[in-house]
Protein backbone atom coordinates (compact mmCIF):
# COMPACT_ATOMS: atom_id res chain seq x y z
CA UNK A 1 0.00 0.00 0.00
CA UNK A 2 1.05 3.62 -0.54
CA UNK A 3 3.07 5.69 1.90
CA UNK A 4 0.27 8.21 2.51
CA UNK A 5 -2.09 5.32 3.38
CA UNK A 6 0.10 4.12 6.25
CA UNK A 7 0.98 7.65 7.36
CA UNK A 8 -2.73 8.47 7.47
CA UNK A 9 -3.64 5.25 9.26
CA UNK A 10 -1.05 5.56 12.02
CA UNK A 11 -1.61 9.28 12.58
CA UNK A 12 -5.39 8.74 12.74
CA UNK A 13 -5.11 5.97 15.34
CA UNK A 14 -2.72 8.06 17.47
CA UNK A 15 -5.09 11.02 17.27
CA UNK A 16 -8.01 8.94 18.58
CA UNK A 17 -6.03 7.64 21.55
CA UNK A 18 -5.00 11.16 22.53
CA UNK A 19 -8.38 12.81 22.02
CA UNK A 20 -10.84 10.17 23.27
CA UNK A 21 -11.44 11.56 26.80
CA UNK A 22 -12.45 14.98 25.45
CA UNK A 23 -14.40 13.37 22.60
CA UNK A 24 -16.39 11.41 25.19
CA UNK A 25 -17.27 14.68 26.94
CA UNK A 26 -18.18 16.35 23.63
CA UNK A 27 -20.60 13.56 22.63
CA UNK A 28 -22.28 13.59 26.05
CA UNK A 29 -22.69 17.36 25.89
CA UNK A 30 -24.25 17.10 22.42
CA UNK A 31 -26.72 14.35 23.32
CA UNK A 32 -29.97 15.28 25.02
CA UNK A 33 -29.81 15.02 28.85
CA UNK A 34 -26.52 13.06 28.80
CA UNK A 35 -25.02 15.63 31.20
CA UNK A 36 -28.06 17.20 32.93
CA UNK A 37 -26.21 19.79 35.04
CA UNK A 38 -23.37 21.40 33.12
CA UNK A 39 -21.07 22.14 36.05
CA UNK A 40 -17.44 21.34 36.83
CA UNK A 41 -18.56 18.49 39.12
CA UNK A 42 -20.80 16.99 36.42
CA UNK A 43 -17.92 17.09 33.93
CA UNK A 44 -15.56 15.42 36.42
CA UNK A 45 -18.06 12.61 37.03
CA UNK A 46 -17.74 11.59 33.38
CA UNK A 47 -14.25 10.26 34.21
CA UNK A 48 -14.80 8.63 37.60
CA UNK A 49 -13.38 5.32 36.38
CA UNK A 50 -10.23 4.63 34.38
CA UNK A 51 -12.27 2.78 31.78
CA UNK A 52 -14.13 6.04 31.04
CA UNK A 53 -10.96 7.40 29.46
CA UNK A 54 -11.08 4.74 26.74
CA UNK A 55 -14.86 4.26 26.42
CA UNK A 56 -15.77 3.77 22.78
CA UNK A 57 -12.14 3.76 21.65
CA UNK A 58 -11.91 0.34 19.98
CA UNK A 59 -14.12 1.16 16.99
CA UNK A 60 -12.50 4.55 16.28
CA UNK A 61 -8.91 3.27 16.59
CA UNK A 62 -9.58 0.68 13.89
CA UNK A 63 -12.17 2.67 11.97
CA UNK A 64 -10.64 6.12 12.19
CA UNK A 65 -7.21 4.78 11.30
CA UNK A 66 -8.71 3.36 8.10
CA UNK A 67 -10.78 6.53 7.62
CA UNK A 68 -7.73 8.77 7.92
CA UNK A 69 -5.77 6.57 5.53
CA UNK A 70 -8.60 6.69 2.97
CA UNK A 71 -8.95 10.43 3.51
CA UNK A 72 -5.31 11.29 2.78
CA UNK A 73 -5.06 8.93 -0.18
CA UNK A 74 -8.29 10.28 -1.70
CA UNK A 75 -7.27 13.88 -1.04
CA UNK A 76 -3.78 13.54 -2.53
CA UNK A 77 -5.00 11.67 -5.63
CA UNK A 78 -7.99 13.99 -6.19
CA UNK A 79 -5.89 17.13 -5.93
CA UNK A 80 -3.25 15.75 -8.31
CA UNK A 81 -5.92 14.74 -10.87
CA UNK A 82 -7.69 18.12 -10.69
CA UNK A 83 -4.50 20.13 -10.98
CA UNK A 84 -3.39 18.02 -13.97
CA UNK A 85 -6.81 18.24 -15.65
CA UNK A 86 -7.03 22.00 -15.17
CA UNK A 87 -3.33 22.47 -15.95
CA UNK A 88 -2.95 24.63 -12.86
CA UNK A 89 -0.59 24.62 -9.88
CA UNK A 90 -1.88 23.66 -6.45
CA UNK A 91 -4.22 26.34 -5.09
CA UNK A 92 -6.71 26.77 -2.28
CA UNK A 93 -9.74 26.11 -4.50
CA UNK A 94 -8.56 22.68 -5.63
CA UNK A 95 -7.35 22.01 -2.09
CA UNK A 96 -10.89 22.55 -0.71
CA UNK A 97 -12.51 20.47 -3.45
CA UNK A 98 -10.01 17.64 -3.04
CA UNK A 99 -10.57 17.71 0.72
CA UNK A 100 -14.34 17.55 0.21
CA UNK A 101 -13.94 14.59 -2.18
CA UNK A 102 -11.69 12.89 0.35
CA UNK A 103 -14.28 13.50 3.08
CA UNK A 104 -17.08 12.01 0.99
CA UNK A 105 -14.89 8.99 0.19
CA UNK A 106 -14.59 8.23 3.92
CA UNK A 107 -18.38 7.89 4.30
CA UNK A 108 -18.28 4.10 4.03
CA UNK A 109 -16.01 3.95 7.11
CA UNK A 110 -17.00 7.05 9.08
CA UNK A 111 -20.75 6.38 9.35
CA UNK A 112 -20.58 2.99 11.14
CA UNK A 113 -17.53 4.10 13.15
CA UNK A 114 -19.29 7.22 14.41
CA UNK A 115 -22.53 5.38 15.16
CA UNK A 116 -20.78 2.68 17.22
CA UNK A 117 -18.52 5.19 18.98
CA UNK A 118 -21.34 7.56 19.98
CA UNK A 119 -23.59 4.77 21.25
CA UNK A 120 -20.74 3.21 23.21
CA UNK A 121 -19.91 6.56 24.82
CA UNK A 122 -23.53 7.11 25.87
CA UNK A 123 -24.36 3.53 26.88
CA UNK A 124 -25.51 2.84 30.43
CA UNK A 125 -24.42 0.43 31.78
CA UNK A 126 -21.16 0.74 29.80
CA UNK A 127 -21.08 -1.44 26.67
CA UNK A 128 -18.06 -2.15 24.50
CA UNK A 129 -17.81 -1.08 20.88
CA UNK A 130 -18.01 -4.75 19.86
CA UNK A 131 -21.14 -5.19 21.97
CA UNK A 132 -22.80 -2.19 20.30
CA UNK A 133 -21.84 -3.44 16.83
CA UNK A 134 -23.28 -6.91 17.53
CA UNK A 135 -26.48 -5.43 18.91
CA UNK A 136 -27.00 -3.25 15.85
CA UNK A 137 -26.29 -6.11 13.44
CA UNK A 138 -28.67 -8.45 15.27
CA UNK A 139 -31.58 -5.97 15.43
CA UNK A 140 -31.09 -3.91 12.27
CA UNK A 141 -28.57 -5.65 10.05
CA UNK A 142 -25.83 -3.94 8.02
CA UNK A 143 -28.21 -1.13 7.14
CA UNK A 144 -28.42 -0.18 10.81
CA UNK A 145 -24.71 0.65 10.89
CA UNK A 146 -25.31 3.31 8.22
CA UNK A 147 -28.16 5.06 10.00
CA UNK A 148 -27.47 8.81 9.80
CA UNK A 149 -25.26 8.35 6.75
CA UNK A 150 -26.55 11.37 4.84
CA UNK A 151 -25.80 13.92 7.56
CA UNK A 152 -22.45 12.21 8.24
CA UNK A 153 -21.48 12.47 4.55
CA UNK A 154 -22.50 16.14 4.48
CA UNK A 155 -20.52 16.84 7.64
CA UNK A 156 -17.42 15.04 6.34
CA UNK A 157 -17.51 16.60 2.87
CA UNK A 158 -17.75 20.17 4.16
CA UNK A 159 -15.52 19.58 7.16
CA UNK A 160 -12.60 17.96 5.38
CA UNK A 161 -12.77 20.57 2.64
CA UNK A 162 -12.08 23.21 5.28
CA UNK A 163 -9.61 20.89 7.04
CA UNK A 164 -7.11 20.79 4.17
CA UNK A 165 -7.95 24.33 3.04
CA UNK A 166 -7.17 25.84 6.46
CA UNK A 167 -4.01 23.75 6.84
CA UNK A 168 -2.68 24.94 3.49
CA UNK A 169 -3.76 28.54 4.09
CA UNK A 170 -2.11 28.74 7.50
CA UNK A 171 1.00 26.96 6.14
CA UNK A 172 1.31 29.57 3.37
CA UNK A 173 0.93 32.36 5.93
CA UNK A 174 3.59 30.88 8.24
CA UNK A 175 5.98 30.26 5.33
CA UNK A 176 5.61 33.87 4.14
CA UNK A 177 6.69 35.12 7.58
CA UNK A 178 9.61 32.75 8.13
CA UNK A 179 13.17 34.02 8.29
CA UNK A 180 15.15 30.78 8.42
CA UNK A 181 13.90 28.33 5.77
CA UNK A 182 15.89 25.31 6.97
CA UNK A 183 15.20 25.50 10.69
CA UNK A 184 13.90 22.15 12.04
CA UNK A 185 12.33 23.67 15.16
CA UNK A 186 10.44 26.15 13.01
CA UNK A 187 9.24 23.33 10.75
CA UNK A 188 7.95 21.38 13.76
CA UNK A 189 6.28 24.45 15.26
CA UNK A 190 4.67 25.24 11.89
CA UNK A 191 3.15 21.77 11.51
CA UNK A 192 1.87 21.74 15.10
CA UNK A 193 0.37 25.22 14.83
CA UNK A 194 -1.16 24.76 11.38
CA UNK A 195 -2.46 21.29 12.22
CA UNK A 196 -4.07 22.57 15.41
CA UNK A 197 -5.66 25.54 13.65
CA UNK A 198 -6.97 23.28 10.88
CA UNK A 199 -8.70 21.13 13.48
CA UNK A 200 -10.37 24.11 15.17
CA UNK A 201 -11.51 25.67 11.86
CA UNK A 202 -12.92 22.33 10.70
CA UNK A 203 -15.03 21.73 13.79
CA UNK A 204 -16.22 25.34 13.95
CA UNK A 205 -17.48 25.02 10.34
CA UNK A 206 -19.50 21.84 10.91
CA UNK A 207 -20.34 21.70 14.62
CA UNK A 208 -24.12 22.18 14.23
CA UNK A 209 -24.13 19.31 11.72
CA UNK A 210 -22.16 17.18 14.17
CA UNK A 211 -24.67 17.87 16.95
CA UNK A 212 -27.51 16.77 14.66
CA UNK A 213 -25.53 13.69 13.55
CA UNK A 214 -24.91 12.65 17.15
CA UNK A 215 -28.58 12.96 18.05
CA UNK A 216 -29.69 11.12 14.93
CA UNK A 217 -27.29 8.22 15.39
CA UNK A 218 -27.86 7.76 19.13
CA UNK A 219 -31.55 6.98 18.59
CA UNK A 220 -31.79 3.26 19.32
CA UNK A 221 -34.37 0.52 19.06
CA UNK A 222 -35.82 -0.94 22.26
CA UNK A 223 -35.41 -4.77 22.02
CA UNK A 224 -37.90 -5.29 24.87
CA UNK A 225 -40.52 -3.29 23.01
CA UNK A 226 -39.87 -5.25 19.84
CA UNK A 227 -40.44 -8.61 21.59
CA UNK A 228 -43.53 -7.42 23.51
CA UNK A 229 -45.27 -5.96 20.49
CA UNK A 230 -44.04 -8.61 18.10
CA UNK A 231 -42.94 -5.91 15.69
CA UNK A 232 -39.87 -5.77 13.49
CA UNK A 233 -37.13 -3.15 14.02
CA UNK A 234 -38.07 -1.49 10.73
CA UNK A 235 -41.58 -0.78 12.06
CA UNK A 236 -40.22 1.48 14.79
CA UNK A 237 -39.83 4.92 13.32
CA UNK A 238 -36.94 7.14 14.36
CA UNK A 239 -36.67 10.85 13.72
CA UNK A 240 -35.00 12.11 10.56
CA UNK A 241 -32.40 14.86 10.28
CA UNK A 242 -34.91 17.73 9.87
CA UNK A 243 -37.05 16.50 12.78
CA UNK A 244 -34.03 16.09 15.05
CA UNK A 245 -32.82 19.60 14.16
CA UNK A 246 -36.29 21.04 14.81
CA UNK A 247 -36.57 19.29 18.20
CA UNK A 248 -33.08 20.43 19.18
CA UNK A 249 -33.95 24.03 18.34
CA UNK A 250 -37.13 23.84 20.41
CA UNK A 251 -35.10 22.45 23.30
CA UNK A 252 -32.55 25.26 23.55
CA UNK A 253 -32.58 27.55 20.51
CA UNK A 254 -29.44 28.08 18.47
CA UNK A 255 -27.24 27.56 21.54
CA UNK A 256 -27.95 23.84 21.53
CA UNK A 257 -26.15 23.47 18.18
CA UNK A 258 -22.92 24.77 19.72
CA UNK A 259 -23.06 22.88 23.03
CA UNK A 260 -19.66 21.28 23.56
CA UNK A 261 -17.85 23.47 20.98
CA UNK A 262 -15.34 24.79 23.53
CA UNK A 263 -14.37 21.28 24.64
CA UNK A 264 -14.27 20.14 21.02
CA UNK A 265 -12.02 23.06 19.98
CA UNK A 266 -9.47 22.24 22.71
CA UNK A 267 -9.50 18.59 21.67
CA UNK A 268 -9.33 19.50 17.97
CA UNK A 269 -6.25 21.67 18.39
CA UNK A 270 -4.33 19.06 20.41
CA UNK A 271 -5.35 16.02 18.34
CA UNK A 272 -4.83 17.58 14.92
CA UNK A 273 -1.54 19.20 15.88
CA UNK A 274 -0.20 15.78 16.85
CA UNK A 275 -1.93 14.04 13.94
CA UNK A 276 -0.47 16.35 11.29
CA UNK A 277 2.97 16.21 12.92
CA UNK A 278 2.84 12.41 12.92
CA UNK A 279 1.64 12.30 9.30
CA UNK A 280 4.30 14.72 8.02
CA UNK A 281 7.05 12.97 10.01
CA UNK A 282 6.14 9.51 8.65
CA UNK A 283 5.94 10.85 5.09
CA UNK A 284 9.34 12.54 5.52
CA UNK A 285 10.96 9.42 7.00
CA UNK A 286 9.67 7.33 4.11
CA UNK A 287 11.01 9.81 1.58
CA UNK A 288 7.64 11.28 0.63
CA UNK A 289 7.74 14.60 2.47
CA UNK A 290 5.61 17.38 1.03
CA UNK A 291 7.83 20.02 -0.61
CA UNK A 292 5.27 22.15 -2.37
CA UNK A 293 5.90 25.51 -3.95
CA UNK A 294 4.07 28.20 -2.06
CA UNK A 295 1.53 29.76 -4.39
CA UNK A 296 -0.21 33.05 -3.60
CA UNK A 297 -3.62 32.51 -1.99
Amino acid sequence: MSTDFWAGYISGAVGILIGNPLDLLKVRLQARDAIPAQSAASYARQFESKSALVTGTAAPVLGYGALNALLFVSYNRSEAIMNAALNTPSNLWTTWLAGAIGGLATWVVSTPTELIKCRAQLSSPPTSSWGIAKQVLQTEGIRGLYFGGVVTALRDGIGYGFYFWSYELSSKWVESNRQNVDNFSQDAAKVLLCGGLAGVVTWASIFPLDVIKTRVQTQTFDPARISLLGSSPSSQRRLGVIEVARDAYREGGTRVFFRGLAVCSIRAFIVNAVQWAMYEWIMLELGQGRHRKQEPA
